[in-house]
């Protein structure tokens, strides 16, 4: 499942590269480091899209509603959001709740 999760992250980041007009989203991988307050390439706005994107993706494949976001996730020093494998392995720890 990790797998699949990882590839959907970096499927949607790849066809999302030119909204959001970053062009090193085109080529990105699992250890893509994401949020800006954290090294990453995507601004505040860019992530609270991306998040939106993929809980409406993954309630459709899963049938489960999951909250990615929370006040707590985006302040915590491990947050998900550093790379595309830590936001996979976050999201099936959720599934899997």
């Amino acid at each position: 499942m990790l797998n699949e999760i990882r590839n959907l992250i970096i499927q949607l980041l790849k066809s999302s590269a030119d909204d959001y007009e970053i062009e090193e989203l085109k080529n990105c991988k699992e250890d893509t480091k994401l949020y800006n307050g954290l090294g990453g390439c995507l601004d505040s706005l860019a992530l609270v899209s991306l998040v939106s994107d993929l809980e409406a993706l993954l309630s459709e494949k899963f049938g489960k509603d999951i909250i990615l976001a929370d006040e707590k996730m985006m302040s915590s020093r491990n947050s998900p959001f550093k790379d595309v494998n830590s936001l996979a392995e976050y999201i099936v720890q959720k599934i899997e709740e």
